[in-house]
């Protein structure tokens, strides 16, 4: 045994040398070496130590030795959760944040986020941290959190999904990235851009995101065909201000080809490279005439050509610079081909109304280009500046295929429109409703049943995810189907063994003023003074006539301007027997909109009755019972009548929907009013809050279009959300029939407040 008298120095512990030694002097040497030793005796193998005792040492001269030793306390948490290699990818990891972040509290959330990560979704921990470097060249820890969350949302429960989003496999990823690393969204500034397209050109055409199956490049650029624009969700590179002003310049771009390019170029044998240059001079000759109209669009677009006269004289860069040079004839390049080309441009002016010009010249320019051996991508190749589009809705590619016109056939032929909630008559509605005979609608014809479990899409919504505290666009597909018809004998003769409960419901309606409030003046009394009538009989008075003693005013409501669209509930809970009785829930719901039916058929208020339930976010089924043009008559009551209980209840897409029909209406008050037994949910989401938060959020969107939305909540004893998603003071609980009469006298006075 070796030992240590007071002349030996004491000895460096053989694991504290390097830069351990360095970071974790002093009193930090023992804890540090403790860290060590701990996951040495854990057995998570030799690779995991080793890359702790390598990369801990980095994180302590970044954030602080404390946070160093506290990295051995995630790393066995990750070992233990998602496996040695994940614990293994942690420290070098940890190293590339602590740089970035540069402080131990916001170090502490990285390994919290990490944490949280192995909890949820084990089998991706390892592809986030392989990608820890991108993700945060990109993105700040909260929006790195927002990221994570938003796979861990779309994967649901499926391992294989999540493992995709992660692992960048799934476009999805790439997509959320973008959104989460950019200020400016075409989220953000969709509704203004399409008020800007509308004031400036008179174009109404739907604006939507491209597709994530559409190409990498069409994705990159806005693309117009078919009577449709597709945005990019957002410009990388782009902050703040110029952000907002590449969407407005993009969208001004395309507005000049929808104005001047009046006809497709066929491709026919087009090089690649000829069609690249034709595209490049129709660019330039409709922006030249759209300025012509507007020359305030240079300031607009000007700002974008940054190309400089210089640089390798590759295909992509002289066509930047070309396209630089055709809008700013002040731009100088020494390049004799972009000079010659200019020259051209400039010198057929008189020619730039016409669009043949495009083709001949750029077909020119293009033989130019081969010949001076330059070679052209056309697989690489993305217009510049970015705000031009890709060129595809200029040709007429004949029968060759096209992956940007395969995409929008398959968006038409599922009739997909995606409803804007801000649009009365929306332009790209495609699915229009036949126009039914009124004589025949209170005929129920069974043998004439179109197929009912065929639905078709007709929409698309976002849904509110409130973890990320974002919208999910175009997250939810309704489908319509065609109701079932059942025998309304069962119905009807509920009805009529309740005359009273039908006197008390039809009187309580009636007596509900819903209108414009009207200001009558000259009256004998009332709650204000009608100035002008007293000012008339102050006159009177002083020259010696008697006054009118008719000097108040008072607001009355004297006419009903009410529509109101009621949506049932028809998910599987509904089967279930309300609170205290054996009979369903749906059958109460069909009884009691059989009621209100009733009732306001007979004062003639615009109403109509739709019901709906879910498979999935992809199939949220929308049932109509009765349009606001048909009759309450034995068709709705049949289709009433066979209504099923089945799936799930996605609430906020339906409320969405119903809110898109509502918002057609011209009434004073429009009202949507919600029948159900309160159970939002659905097979492919774990969070039930989840489910509430968005029927929330679409609850206060219809409120902000000006759309009242009431609840009915049919009582079945199960926990109730229905408080928090409409608000107490627009809901009601019923548990009987007969007190639907007690309790609809309060909703109808919330409409008169």
């Amino acid at each position: 045994m070796k030992l240590v008298t007071s002349e030996t120095p004491p000895a460096t512990p053989p694991l504290l040398q390097g830069a351990a030694a360095l970071a974790f002097a002093g009193p930090m040497s023992a804890p540090w070496l403790a860290a060590v030793e701990r996951l040495s005796q854990a057995g998570y193998g030799e690779p995991v130590v080793e890359s702790y005792r390598r990369h801990s040492p980095e994180v302590a001269g970044k954030v602080g030795p404390n946070a160093g030793i506290a990295l051995a306390d995630s790393v066995s948490l990750l070992a233990i959760k998602a496996g040695r290699k994940a614990a293994e990818l942690l420290p070098p990891a940890a190293a590339q944040a602590a740089g970035r972040v540069a402080d131990a509290h916001r170090f502490r959330a990285f390994l919290n986020l990490m944490e949280r990560l192995s909890s949820l979704a084990p089998e991706s921990v390892s592809e986030v941290l392989i990608r820890i470097d991108r993700l945060l060249s990109r993105l700040d820890l909260s929006r790195l959190e927002a990221w994570v969350l938003a796979g861990i949302r779309y994967g649901g429960g499926d391992a294989q999904r999540r493992h995709g989003y992660f692992s960048f496999e799934d476009p999805e990823a790439e997509r959320w990235l973008e959104r989460e690393s950019s200020d400016v969204t075409f989220e953000h500034v969709g509704r203004r851009l399409k008020y800007y397209l509308d004031a400036l050109w008179r174009i109404r055409l739907p604006i939507r995101e491209p597709s994530l199956r559409a190409p990498e490049a069409s994705r990159r650029r806005t693309s117009f065909d078919r009577g449709m624009i597709r945005v990019p969700p957002v410009y990388p590179g782009f902050r703040d201000q110029q952000a907002e002003e590449i969407f407005r310049a993009a969208l001004a771009h395309v507005a000049a080809h929808l104005t001047f390019t009046r006809d497709k170029f066929p491709a026919r044998s087009l090089k690649p490279v000829q069609i690249a240059l034709v595209s490049l001079i129709e660019d330039a000759r409709v922006e030249k005439l759209a300025m012509r109209e507007y020359p305030g669009l240079r300031r607009l677009w000007l700002p974008f050509h940054v190309a400089q006269p210089s640089g390798a004289k590759t295909a992509p860069t002289l066509l930047a610079r070309l396209s630089r040079a055709l809008i700013d004839p002040d731009f100088e390049d020494p390049d004799g081909w972009v000079q010659k080309s200019k020259e051209m441009f400039y010198a057929a002016r008189e020619h730039w109304d016409d669009q043949q010009m495009s083709r001949v010249l750029g077909s020119l320019l293009g033989n130019d280009l081969g010949q001076m051996r330059i070679q052209f991508n056309a697989k690489t190749y993305v217009p510049e500046p970015p705000y031009r589009d890709d060129n595809v809705g200029l040709w007429d590619w004949g029968e060759q295929p096209n992956e940007m016109a395969d995409e929008e056939l398959l968006d038409e032929s599922v009739r997909i429109v995606r409803q804007e909630e801000d649009d009365p008559d929306p332009p790209d509605r495609e699915r229009q409703e036949p126009e039914r005979d009124q004589g025949s609608a209170n005929r129920a014809r069974p043998e004439e049943q179109a197929p009912v479990d065929i639905g078709i899409p007709v929409a698309r919504y976002p849904e509110h995810d409130h973890l990320i505290g974002r919208d999910r666009p175009d997250w939810v597909t309704v489908k319509e189907y065609e109701p079932r018809l059942g025998d309304p004998g069962e119905i009807e003769r509920s009805i009529e063994a309740n005359p009273e409960l039908r006197f008390r419901i039809q009187a309580m309606i009636r007596a509900a003023k819903v209108s414009r409030p009207r200001r009558r003046r000259h009256m004998a009394e009332g709650e204000q003074l009608d100035l002008d009538a007293a000012i008339q009989a102050v006159l009177s008075q002083r020259i010696g006539e008697s006054p009118d003693p008719r000097i108040y005013s008072t607001v009355m409501r004297q006419f009903r301007d009410l529509s109101v669209l009621l949506l049932l509930d028809i998910s599987e809970s509904t089967n279930d027997p309300i609170k205290g009785s054996r009979r369903p829930t749906l059958e109460l719901e069909k009884q009691a909109v059989a009621l209100l039916g009733e009732a306001m058929e007979g004062l003639g208020d615009p109403f109509a009755v739709a019901a709906f339930c879910s498979d999935g976010r992809e199939d949220v089924h929308y049932l109509r019972i009765k349009d606001f043009s048909e009759r309450f008559g034995a068709l709705p009551l049949s289709r009433l009548a066979g209504l099923t209980g089945s799936l799930s209840t996605r609430m906020g897409a339906a409320i969405r929907h119903a809110g898109v029909e509502l918002g057609k209406q011209t009434t004073y008050r429009r009202l949507l009013l919600l029948v159900t037994d309160g159970e939002p949910s659905d097979r492919d989401v774990p969070d039930r809050r989840y489910l509430v938060e968005d029927a929330r959020y679409a609850v206060a969107g219809l409120t902000a279009h000006g759309i009242d939305t009431l609840c009915v909540g049919l009582d079945s004893g199960a926990e109730n959300h229905l408080a928090r998603i409409f608000g107490p003071r627009n809901t009601i609980m019923i548990d009987r029939i007969d007190r639907l009469p007690d309790r609809l006298p309060s909703l109808y006075f919330r409409l008169t407040r």
